[in-house]
């Protein structure tokens, strides 16, 4: 081969192979999974949806470099690590997982990279050895209830003026929720307000809890947000609309429902943050070196209806702090 024409070949593969890299690398195809107690969480649900929204941002984009999947345990715990050892034999690259439940269940059925969202405070239950430095394979969002409660307290107090009792709605089966009941309590009886405490184990067991309620009628309710509790929402909603009790919840979708006021993190912010998390590691990113983070926007939701139901009257101050009314 002549000189001239080895240049030429040499030059024209050049060319050809930043080409053939690029279009190996827009071929891939990442693979991430949902883990959660309740139903799947799928990427047509509102929350896949916005993960998928997000992930979008960073190029990502469905049916064509992102496959999405998703496992629900419909309630039944015991089927968790079934569920898991299917999402890791279709080798996905990282799973989602919702609530304590199935961040325990992934923590201990395999080494995947776990991003884990709504399972509370991940040091308190275990799940992490601190935020800051999480170890093992597991990063995600971080719980605030001990900042959140006194807040929710206090708004509960300026709705319902005399407040001295409230009772508390929470899954008992659930270690990160429980936590929670515990940051709600202790912010309680600071405030000097006494607690009735109503651990959940299973829907059966809300009947029990509204019977408990009748005998010794609280002020309000708090219900901390999780599978169980959002699963049997408008039982909840229902009993305090009948018995005009005002509630607070901790996310938007129960006052949507019918329910009175919820203040928490904002939600689309969390999912924002999962897709920022999957980005990362899809990218190369080790779970142990991804500090757990917090969220930093909360929203208030008010529904005016149902205060009006209620025959209360919302004060000013409340209604200017409200970052959505509905009426």
């Amino acid at each position: 081969m002549k000189r001239r024409e080895f240049i030429r070949l040499i030059g024209g593969a050049a060319c050809v192979w930043p080409r053939v890299v690029a279009a190996q690398i827009a071929a891939k195809v990442y693979h991430i999974a949902t883990l959660n107690l309740g139903v799947p969480v799928t990427a047509e649900s509102s929350a896949g949806s916005a993960i998928c929204s997000g992930l979008a941002k960073h190029g990502y984009t469905l049916g064509q470099n992102l496959q999405f999947e998703s496992r629900g345990a419909e309630m039944e715990g015991d089927r968790l690590p079934r569920l898991l050892d299917e999402l890791v034999a279709s080798k996905v690259d990282v799973i989602v997982t919702f609530g304590y439940p199935a961040a325990f269940v992934a923590k201990q059925g395999t080494t995947l990279p776990i991003v884990s969202f709504t399972a509370g405070d991940p040091v308190g239950t275990g799940l992490v050895d601190s935020l800051a430095r999480p170890g093992g394979h597991i990063t995600g969002i971080s719980d605030v209830s001990a900042e959140m409660t006194p807040k929710r307290m206090e708004l509960l107090r300026e709705i319902v003026p005399g407040l001295r009792r409230v009772a508390v709605l929470w899954n008992a089966t659930d270690p990160g929720m429980t936590l929670r009941y515990r940051a709600s309590e202790t912010g309680a009886k600071v405030m000097g307000i006494d607690v009735q405490p109503l651990g959940v184990s299973a829907p059966n067991d809300f009947e029990q809890a509204f019977a408990a309620m009748i005998s010794e009628m609280p002020d309000a309710i708090l219900m901390v947000s999780d599978v169980l509790t959002m699963l049997n929402r408008k039982r909840v909603i229902g009993f305090a609309a009948e018995h005009r009790l005002p509630a607070m919840y901790e996310a938007e979708a129960y006052i949507r429902d019918g329910g009175l006021v919820s203040y928490g993190p904002d939600q689309n912010e969390g999912f924002a943050r999962v897709a920022d998390l999957l980005d990362r590691i899809l990218k190369g990113a080790k779970p142990a070196d991804l500090p757990l983070e917090q969220p930093t926007l909360f929203k208030m939701v008010l529904n005016l209806r149902t205060a009006k139901a209620l025959d209360l009257t919302i004060p000013p101050t409340v209604l200017a702090r409200a970052d959505e009314v509905i009426e």
